[in-house]
């Protein structure tokens, strides 16, 4: 039987393969009469990554959530297309009474925040509410730089550059969902959960 002999490392070859393992470092030795000065140095680095965070309604700070808040919309029958703005109702939002959070962070420059939808909100028998009665309104939440709230219409909306400071940007809003009311409809629910051209995408875009 062959039996393979395998010597043992040198001290000196064992150094020479933990060398490019460890950290590089520097010394300085100085000797003499009078005053001696000694420099080593050390170099740092900190690598950041380009990150991108938005959340508008339940949501956690740089974490997905796949939770979808439902704006609810009840009106009186007495109210119908008066001109009075409706509020929603109290369990609607994240914060409740149609109050969502909304916020962006980004770390890359200006970031542009849209928001778009399938057309308008429809009852599934042929009638219809447009988007244009549904307003936003933006109130400051704990930033100091209020996020605006692009306008929901009814297809593609218009996109919001951000403003960024030093490549960061970084806002956020509490907004209030609000139905203007001005139209008297057919009677029927208008949207849904995910149903009837009810579901709005907010979309936020760092280059």
């Amino acid at each position: 039987m062959n039996r393979k002999i395998v010597a043992p490392l040198s001290v000196g070859v064992l150094l020479a393969l933990a060398i490019p393992f460890a950290a590089n470092a520097e010394s300085s030795f100085q000797t003499g009469a009078g005053t001696l000065t000694a420099n080593a140095n050390v170099d740092f680095r900190i690598t950041i990554p380009k990150v991108l965070f938005l959340q508008v309604g339940a949501g956690t700070l740089y974490a997905n959530n796949a939770s979808v808040n439902l704006i609810d919309f009840n009106v009186a029958a007495t109210d119908i297309g008066n001109g009075t703005s409706v509020p929603a109702t109290a369990g609607s939002g994240d914060v409740g009474s149609g109050t969502v959070s909304a916020r962006v962070r980004g770390n890359g420059g200006i970031v542009s925040l849209n928001v778009s939808t399938l057309g308008d909100l429809s009852n599934g028998a042929g009638n219809s509410i447009s988007w244009g009665e549904i307003t936003t309104t933006a109130a400051a939440w704990t930033t100091g730089t209020t996020l605006p709230a692009p306008t929901i219409t009814s297809g593609a909306g218009t996109a919001i550059p951000l403003t960024a400071v030093a490549n960061v940007t970084n806002q956020d809003a509490r907004w209030t969902y609000s139905y203007d009311n001005n139209t008297i409809v057919p009677a029927g629910t208008y949207g849904g959960v995910n149903v009837n051209n009810g579901r709005v995408t907010y979309t936020a875009t760092l280059p």
